[in-house]
């Protein structure tokens, strides 16, 4: 039980990449915080949680509006008494090319990648280090936080800036001994992977299968789509671990897309 009397709070995480590491930390002892914009989903996954054993709970929050991330992050903090680990998961994907991108559309991709990342981190560092017993934060960015693709501009500079955001904590909180990562995975197999296929292949004019095979999968060494449970299995080795040998450190999951 590598988490054992921790508390995590995941947002994003009534689906895909963060339900799984949610699961994933129950399993491993931590009470986990499903934190989501949809409180019903956040609700159906936290009792799937309970019925394995584990222990969970859900709360609705918006990670771009202040008042509701402060809101949260402090249930969250009374419910269980502390905040030990925070995996900031929520995201989105909206894909065009930048002359075509609406600057509305941008700004929704960096407040909720960026603004999110931002408010989320502020209230776990609060609670962090009025406890006194450190933390670990930790931040899905993307093999696009070192690389960059077509029709991803929003998304690419959002992943890229939660880099810097990792890198500041590390270097704010290492007194108070919480730590910080950024999980850079390369696509994923969810629903907001399987929406941008169509749409890429739309967009460049190949059909979906070369969107896959090339575009997706064209830079790894063995035509895999990474899983969650490859991405889980990273955020539960991150916060699990003991000391600051790798704050401010990313980690690339995308079976050999983009070598660091």
């Amino acid at each position: 039980m590598k988490l054992s009397g921790k508390v995590a709070v995941v947002t994003g995480a009534a689906s895909g990449i963060g339900l799984a590491i949610a699961k994933l930390y129950a399993k491993e002892g931590a009470a986990v915080v499903i934190a989501d914009l949809q409180l019903e989903a956040a609700q159906a996954a936290a009792a799937e949680i309970d019925q394995d054993g584990g222990t969970a709970w859900a709360v609705e929050m918006d990670v771009t509006n202040e008042a509701a991330v402060i809101a949260g992050m402090d249930a969250a903090a009374q419910r269980f008494g502390h905040i030990d680990i925070l995996v900031s998961n929520a995201g989105v994907q909206i894909v065009a090319p930048i002359e075509d991108y609406t600057f509305d559309n941008w700004k929704k991709m960096l407040a909720i990648h960026l603004d999110g990342g931002f408010l989320t981190t502020r209230e776990a560092v609060r609670h962090m280090k009025r406890q006194g017993q450190g933390g670990a934060v930790i931040y899905m960015g993307s093999v696009h936080s070192h690389e960059a693709s077509p029709l991803k501009s929003a998304y690419v500079t959002a992943k890229h800036g939660l880099l810097g955001l990792a890198r500041v904590l590390a270097k704010e909180g290492a007194a108070y001994g919480v730590r910080s990562n950024v999980i850079c995975p390369g696509f994923v197999k969810t629903p907001l992977v399987d929406k941008q296929i169509p749409e890429q292949a739309k967009t460049l004019g190949i059909s979906e299968e070369e969107v896959v095979n090339n575009v997706m999968l064209g830079g790894t060494v063995d035509k895999q789509f990474t899983t969650v449970d490859d991405v889980a299995q990273t955020a539960l080795y991150l916060a699990a671990f003991p000391t600051n040998a790798l704050t401010g450190q990313s980690f690339v999951v995308s079976h050999g897309w983009f070598m660091q």
